[in-house]
């Protein structure tokens, strides 16, 4: 099984990169499922129905993050039958929709999808480690043996920790949240394949998706200022893993990063 995740999908530029290199990725590389995380694509900061259902036109599910709530009608969204938008799975039992999902290729392949929040430099919510060991202990019991985890977080340590500590019982932990790809991909000992942060979908000339000007200056003011995503030279970024359907190890990672024609 090949499976394409791509990360934090930023704004129009970002949607216009997963829908214009999603496609040709799927034929290239014959992928079996494709996956994004979303939690950046309403206006750089948060989910609408409406952007998530624009990105499901090209991807089979997508994950969000710190930024998921954002937008107030997200809720609503995700409350809806059969949504394929996840929320991170460690939020309170009572937040809205779903932090897991078992999706299934055309082959009839299945894929457990788990989406995690870390807690270093971020809220703190419950424990995205223990939250990670009994929901894929909920996915072997039921039969599920390729299991990916999008691991959204601040801290390169908690991400770093997650793929050791879940190494051998998943097919993947890829990291997302700080929109830069890093060049650390690799299959673990136990047969994990893990990168630290796939990267991000949007505007390269920028800092991470804004402006560079608005982001200059809230550094040299310390005050807030306009939230303009950048425009010009838009890439798709993100990880190919092929995994082995009878183990649900990972077989390899690799690095993708597309540029959109100007």
């Amino acid at each position: 099984m090949k499976i394409l995740f791509v990360g934090d999908i930023v704004g129009k530029p970002g949607r216009a990169a997963v829908r214009h290199f999603v496609p040709v990725l799927r034929e290239r590389f014959s992928l079996d499922l494709c996956i994004g995380n979303s939690e950046n694509s309403a206006g750089g900061a948060g989910i609408t129905g409406e952007s998530a259902d624009e990105l499901l036109e090209s991807l089979d599910l997508l994950t969000s993050g710190n930024h998921t709530w954002a937008k107030r009608e997200i809720g609503g969204y995700l409350e809806r039958p059969g949504v394929r938008q996840l929320r991170p799975a460690n939020y309170p039992g009572d937040a809205p929709g779903r932090g897991d999902a078992v999706i299934e290729a055309r082959s009839g392949a299945r894929l457990g999808v788990i989406n995690l929040e870390g807690r270093v430099f971020m809220k703190p919510l419950e424990d995205p480690f223990r939250t990670a060991e009994r929901l894929v202990a909920q996915m072997h019991a039921d039969g599920v043996r390729c299991i990916l985890v999008d691991m959204h977080c601040e801290a390169t340590s908690e991400k770093n920790a997650m793929g050791h500590f879940l190494d051998g019982r998943v097919s993947a932990v890829l990291g997302s949240h700080t929109h830069i790809q890093t060049a650390d991909e690799r299959v673990l000992r136990g047969g994990t394949a893990f990168i630290t942060d796939v990267g991000m979908c949007g505007p390269w000339d920028s800092v991470i998706g804004l402006r560079k000007e608005s982001a200059i200056e809230r550094f040299l003011t310390q005050r807030p200022s306009s939230f303009d995503i950048a425009q010009g030279d838009v890439r798709l970024q993100g990880a190919i893993v092929e995994i082995d359907e009878a183990t649900g190890r990972g077989r390899s990672i690799v690095r993708v990063q597309e540029k959109m024609p100007e």
